[in-house]
């Protein structure tokens, strides 16, 4: 949810910006719902949002949706015709202002690409010129707050007692000599997140051998797979508490189902821990020297130290990505110089994940940890695996 206005026109005047448009049609732009907090209601028409530099903001909505904004506390202004949209929009915009919208260049950010290119095209002939909403995305709906970063540490903690469980679980039937499937595992992971009051957009993954070795694999009741002996396994589950402010926490585990790994998971499971403990050392590092940090270059270093050691190719994801209330993968900076060149600085108060992975046909290793980049440096709420669980 946005602040005070006061505070979005601050923002503002230290962007040099003359007003930010904020727009929608049928959810295609998550983090214009999220600014109003209006994820959920019954919207089926163009709506927008003027946050002005000087003066008052202006909500403008259909003629028969007025009732979704009804408990916004701001000016209101209705059109029913494309024409009294024009119209409405050719008053409150200023000719040649600079105007902010979720758009990046060329779509080189998905994240912040929500807004159409015709309706860019459409604020555009009003003689505006229409630039990132990237900054104040991150500055002003990305940070967290003590309470957001005390919920993120308590969701950490429920995700461990859950991960703990599950392996136990995998543990016990292997004992028992009745292999748990991936499935079961899945579903004893949600029964525990719905006992501890936590929600989340999907389902954990449970991957076991080659299956390990697909970043998004989804188990199947369809395609059982049991976990059996002498195999790896991967766990990666994320959650948060049932509250719209409740930040997120998101990791991922590594577990092998005998007495001693084969030498080839062993090395993979270095490299990619020891990628992951590099980048966060690096940003420990560069934030205690005063550095701006952009989200590729972070990204670079853990990617190169990967490929210096012969799995460039088999890391096809970036290294991690911004953590937020509304959606575990939030709006903020990414890690990335492969998916995108994501050239947003890490902003303080912003979490993200460090989530190295290699994935080969036989199996995949990943690790996880979330970092709070607070004014003292990098902060890890989440427990960091160290060694391979063995569960045999």
């Amino acid at each position: 949810m946005l602040p005070e206005i006061k505070v979005v026109q601050e923002a503002l005047t230290e962007q040099r910006l003359d007003g930010w448009l904020l727009y929608d049609f049928k959810g295609q732009n998550p983090t214009a719902l999220s600014a109003l907090d209006r994820v959920g209601k019954m919207l089926t028409r163009r709506w927008m949002c003027w946050l002005p530099r000087i003066g008052e903001p202006c909500l403008i909505h259909h003629a028969i949706e007025a009732g979704p904004f009804a408990d916004l506390q701001m000016p209101k202004a209705s059109y029913a015709s494309w024409q009294s949209l024009d119209a409405l929009l050719r008053r409150l915009l200023p000719t040649g202002g600079r105007v902010a919208m979720e758009y990046w260049p060329g779509g080189g950010i998905p994240y912040l690409s929500r807004v159409d290119a015709g309706t860019v095209e459409r604020v555009r002939a009003f003689g505006v010129e229409v630039v990132s909403s990237a900054h104040l995305v991150q500055l002003l709906l990305c940070r967290w707050d003590e309470a957001q970063v005390a919920s993120h540490r308590r969701a950490a903690m429920q995700l461990e007692v859950a991960k703990e469980g599950a392996f136990q679980l995998i543990g016990d039937r292997l004992r028992a000599g009745r292999p748990a499937l991936e499935h079961e595992v899945q579903d004893f992971l949600m029964q525990r997140f719905a006992e501890g009051g936590m929600i989340t957009d999907h389902a954990p993954i449970v991957a076991v051998g080659p299956h390990s070795g697909d970043p998004h694999y989804v188990p199947s009741a369809d395609l059982p797979t049991p976990i059996e002996r002498d195999s790896v396994v991967m766990i990666d589950l994320w959650a948060k508490e049932n509250d719209p402010r409740a930040t997120f926490a998101d990791v991922t585990w590594m577990a092998f189902t005998g007495r001693e790994p084969p030498e080839r998971v062993r090395e993979v499971w270095d490299v990619v821990v020891r990628g992951r403990d590099l980048g966060l050392s690096t940003i420990a590092e560069r934030h205690g020297r005063g550095e701006t940090m952009l989200g590729w270059q972070i990204d670079r270093v853990v990617r190169d130290y990967i490929g210096g050691r012969g799995y460039g190719e088999a890391f096809c994801h970036r290294t991690g990505h911004n953590i937020g209330a509304n959606a575990d993968h939030g709006d903020g900076t990414h890690l990335d110089d492969l998916e995108t060149q994501d050239a947003r600085p890490l902003m303080v108060d912003t979490c993200f994940s460090i989530e190295p992975g290699v994935y080969l046909p036989e199996f995949g290793v990943r690790s996880e940890i979330n970092v709070v980049l607070e004014a003292s440096g990098p902060k890890v709420y989440t427990p960091a695996q160290r060694s391979l669980r063995l569960l045999g």
